[in-house]
């Protein structure tokens, strides 16, 4: 398989970045994503992929529920937030203006254009990253925008790398 090919390919989707958030038994989480999609038009159903290296995906175990707040060309800062830090070492919503949804799920101010979502499966095919399929809860946007690209973040560090894959509990 040509790796470069593939990875050029991506590179040229410039897919549109979220920042994805849950909690479980009073613990937050959040993290950068940048694998996502809409998986069904009816019902209404939304995927994204969390790396298993990452705090969230550990949380997301425990989770029945998510936020998926879609970033704007604007809102580079709360890339790197999400992005380039770990919750394992840090709280990344210290300092933010949080709210609860309904379903216990933290909501961020900041980022108005999001969907909140009910866990229907988890997949682990075994690769570096888990697929989460969701129903479609309700949505908000504050209108149209430009979404912040994963060209636009530039070579920002991952919080943990992929090799730091998480065991499974």
């Amino acid at each position: 398989m040509d790796e470069e090919t593939f990875d050029n390919l991506m590179v040229s989707a410039d897919a549109g970045l979220i920042v994805v958030t849950t909690s479980a038994e009073g613990e937050w989480a959040g993290c950068l994503v940048g694998f996502h999609s809409q998986a069904s038009m009816s019902p209404q159903q939304y995927g994204f992929w969390l790396s298993k290296a990452n705090h969230t995906y550990q949380v997301s175990l425990r989770s029945t529920h998510f936020a998926v707040h879609f970033l704007t060309a604007e809102d580079l800062a709360m890339a790197q937030r999400f992005g380039a830090r770990s919750g394992e070492d840090t709280d990344k919503f210290r300092g933010l203006d949080v709210h609860l949804a309904e379903q216990g799920v933290p909501l961020l101010s900041t980022l108005p254009n999001r969907v909140i979502v009910e866990r229907i499966t988890m997949l682990d095919d075994g690769g570096d990253h888990v697929a989460i399929t969701a129903r479609v809860i309700s949505s908000e946007t504050s209108g149209p925008f430009a979404p912040l690209r994963l060209s636009h973040i530039g070579d920002l560090p991952a919080g943990r790398d992929n090799a730091e894959r998480a065991i499974q509990p």
